[in-house]
């Protein structure tokens, strides 16, 4: 018994030694946000985006890699505006139901920051990811005085640290998902991707990418490789151009991806994530996918040029249980949490909007019939950056919400221990409002321009704004926004080791709709750093 008690005991110090040297470094690796020389070389580096990448092989270097070394992982690289995660979690899928050993990098995370860095479609271990993360650092922080005390910003950092990662667990294959852009994407560093592919375009990320779409085009056919095989989705006919003479320019291949319901199938192809617009991610990701075993199970090199449609072909067993199997978190997810039922989408462009508008028309109704008595719907969201709130709030107004709600992402008011969430770039008063400005943008787009009262307070001195009408509020977190929509009515929140944020009465007595409501049916969407910070909350999973 002794014997038992002593090795659990052994076991528990064990695993807390392991979360408090994890945190660590998750904290260590926060600091490259707001780090005063990464963030003068990246503006600098604005005006000669070719120096990105010359940086990026500087560092690469400086962590013991060698560009050439990172041919070795048999890599696909896929870009795009929207759809290109989607895309790459499909591909991973289908080809680790090959039996293949697969590596993922994609960004951002969701609740935590190993999310980034997949081995087999799971996260890398706590463990593990501590292991190298100092391996990596530490070798960049031994050498940072002979290169002016420069280190890699977030994302370089997490970057060269994937590739170590695939390259240390011998991976079979690794999916690369763009960051920003691609032809001057710290990514781009890969010079022999085994297969190429670009998701839809849009409008996105103009201060770095170009005001046009044809711009933008640009920029993500700079992945493009001599003689290597490059896939897109449909494209409207600027960009299509573009990307065919990129294509050229370069030296590879281009096709243009089928309709899904061309495959030669028994039986409709069944997706994973729901939404119209994942076929086409689908279709890229079976093209991508099926190249990728060609280039594998063929000795010989293979030939590619000029500009063609890609061949629909009869998928195999594994790409149709890939493709059904394939689970992306926060992109068309549904949670249903007793009578509160969350739809989340990190939708963050107007394109993206309207595709998750046209999900949510579909699905809610389907809902709301089985309810059996009056739904109120809700609307929570924040959007960051350059984005054109406006635009995408339009978009919205006619899903009829009864309740608008709009908070930063900030994950809870209170300090806690919750470093893979933390964002030192932008202050909390630029979140807060930015807030406010999308809550006058709502009242505009519904005829409510009346001034809202006077700032109100809740526990801990932190401001919630509310209107004169009761379909418009702002709290300070996402915890104190989904405690305030659930009304006690969500398990999940109502854990007993949440702390319940105090709020007014006079604002709580604007919640009688949701008390007395069947149901209530949650959108939470403009930013996939808002939809992770409430996955936190509804998904205590992915905490592990």
């Amino acid at each position: 018994m002794d014997l038992a008690r002593n090795e659990a005991k052994r076991l528990s110090l064990r695993s807390c030694s392991i979360m408090n040297v994890f945190q660590d470094a998750v904290c260590t690796l926060n600091t490259l946000q707001t780090n005063a020389s990464a963030l003068e070389q990246v503006k600098r580096e604005r005006g000669h985006p070719q120096l990105q990448l010359q940086a990026m092989r500087g560092f690469l270097q400086r962590a013991g890699l060698k560009v050439d070394e990172l041919d070795r992982l048999n890599i696909i690289h896929v870009t795009g505006t929207k759809g290109k995660g989607s895309t790459c979690a499909f591909t991973e899928q289908i080809l680790r139901n090959y039996g293949f050993r697969t590596g993922f990098y994609s960004s951002p995370h969701l609740v935590q920051v190993r999310e980034r860095i997949r081995i087999n479609g799971q996260p890398i271990g706590k463990e593990l990811f501590t292991k190298y993360f100092w391996q990596v650092y530490c070798r960049l922080e031994e050498t940072k005085d002979a290169h002016g005390g420069s280190m890699p910003a977030y994302f370089r950092f997490l970057t060269i640290l994937a590739f170590h990662i695939f390259l240390q667990e011998k991976v079979d294959l690794a999916v690369f998902e763009v960051g920003i852009g691609g032809a001057y994407d710290c990514t781009n560093i890969i010079r022999r991707p085994w297969v190429c592919g670009i998701s839809s375009l849009g409008i996105d990320h103009t201060s770095i990418l170009g005001d046009t779409i044809e711009k933008i085009a640009w920029q993500k056919g700079g992945i493009f490789k001599p003689g290597v095989p490059a896939f897109t989705v449909k494209q409207s006919d600027g960009p299509k151009m573009v990307l065919q003479e990129r294509a050229e320019e370069i030296g590879c291949s281009l096709s243009v991806c089928p309709d899904l319901e061309e495959y030669q199938s028994e039986d409709s192809l069944r997706l994973g994530l729901a939404g119209h617009h994942q076929r086409s991610n689908a279709s890229l990701a079976l093209q991508l996918s099926h190249t990728w075993l060609q280039r594998h199970f063929l000795t010989g090199a293979l030939e590619f040029s000029g500009v063609s449609p890609a061949p629909a072909f009869q998928p195999s067993p594994a790409m149709i249980k890939g493709l059904a199997e394939t689970e992306w978190p926060g992109r068309n997810q549904t949670l249903k949490h007793g009578p509160v039922t969350y739809f989340l989408d990190g939708a963050h462009t107007t394109r993206s909007m309207q595709a998750c508008v046209h999900w949510f028309n579909e699905i809610a109704p389907q809902h709301e019939r089985n309810a059996g008595g009056p739904v109120v719907r809700v609307l929570l969201f924040n959007a960051t950056g350059e984005r054109d709130c406006g635009a995408m709030l339009k978009l919205l107004v006619p899903c009829l919400f009864d309740f608008a709600v709009f908070c930063p992402n900030i994950t809870e008011a209170i300090a806690t221990c919750n470093a893979d969430q933390q964002n030192f770039n932008v202050s909390v008063e630029n979140m807060l409002t930015r807030c406010l400005d999308n809550q006058q943008s709502w009242r505009v787009l519904n005829g409510q321009e009346e001034k809202p009262e006077a700032e109100l307070l809740i526990g801990g001195g932190l401001p919630l704004v509310a209107e004169r009408h009761r379909d418009t509020l702002v709290f300070p977190c996402i915890l104190s926004a989904l405690q305030w929509i659930s009304q006690g009515r969500d398990s999940v929140l109502s854990d007993p080791n949440k702390c319940v944020i105090p709020v007014k009465p006079s604002i709580n007595a604007k919640a009688a709709l949701l008390r007395e409501a069947v149901n209530i049916h949650v959108l939470i969407t403009g930013s996939l750093h808002l939809v992770g910070g409430a996955l936190k909350h509804l998904d205590p999973a992915l905490n592990s």
